[in-house]
This record gives structure tokens, C-alpha cells and sequence, in this order.
């Protein structure tokens, strides 16, 4: 992994084999991001997504291995309890067209992945809300 800030961007690369969210959370620790937006594509050859269902208050996850485009990676980094937070969502598609999305939980690599982190001045929290039992922002 690589990157490099412009203004109050982080231009990266993910490289083979590695994690996204590893990468990313260590990308925004090492430059104390605790506010951004985050944006990406690329290709992975290992995906596990989920899906949240608030009436029952879990999440369940599906793991997708085999060569898949990336095709759009949105989300933001913000902060619980003073350390780094990252929501992020993700669509990806096989050889056949078949797109498969939702909340990311891990992606390894397998060609590149290009990113972009947008940082924001101030934090942002978050906050356990027990009516739907996830972890909204605290404004």
C-alpha cells in the first residue's frame, strides 16, 4: 500500500493480496484521520458483505470468493471511543455481470484498488442507538 495527501486528500493504492479495511484504518491512524469520506474501485478476489436487519438487530454475512470488479466502494471514517471507525459499502461484480453489494466487512485484493480519502476538519462520534442497535452518529 501506497499513498500520498494532496490538499485534503490521501491518494492510495491498495496493492495485491492486501486488505482494504486493514489498509485503510491504518492509512487514517497514521494520519489521525478521524473524520473523512472515502470513495474506490478496483478488483478483488475475496469479499464477505453484509446485510443489516434492524428487526432483529444483526447482521448476516455472505463471503463471495473468485476474481470480482469492484465497482464502486463509498463510506466514511469517523470514531468510537477515540479510535478509528469505518461504515463502508460495496458493490461487486463477477465475470458473469452478476453484482453482489452491501456492507463491507473484508476485501483482499487481487489486482489494485485505487482510493480516495477525503478528510474533514473536526470528529465525528458514535453512539450505540437502541432502537435499531447500531452505531449512529453522535452530533
Amino acid at each position: 500500500m501506497e499513498y500520498k495527501r494532496i490538499g485534503d486528500t490521501l491518494v492510495a493504492r491498495i496493492d495485491r493480496g492486501e486488505e482494504i479495511l486493514q489498509n485503510l484504518k491504518t492509512i487514517c491512524e497514521k494520519e489521525n484521520i478521524r473524520l473523512a469520506s472515502v470513495s474506490a474501485i478496483g478488483a478483488v478476489d475475496h469479499a464477505v458483505i453484509g446485510l443489516y436487519r434492524v428487526e432483529e438487530k444483526k447482521y448476516y454475512k455472505n463471503t463471495f470468493d473468485g476474481e470480482m470488479e469492484m465497482t464502486s466502494l463509498t463510506g466514511n471514517v469517523t470514531e468510537q471511543e477515540g479510535q478509528v471507525y469505518l461504515h463502508l459499502h460495496a458493490n461487486f461484480a463477477g465475470a458473469d455481470g452478476h453484482v453482489v453489494g452491501g456492507h463491507l466487512n473484508e476485501a483482499v485484493i487481487s489486482g489494485t484498488c485505487e482510493m480516495f480519502i477525503r478528510t474533514l476538519p473536526g470528529n465525528v462520534g458514535r453512539k450505540p442507538d437502541d432502537e435499531t442497535g447500531l452505531n449512529v452518529f453522535s452530533l
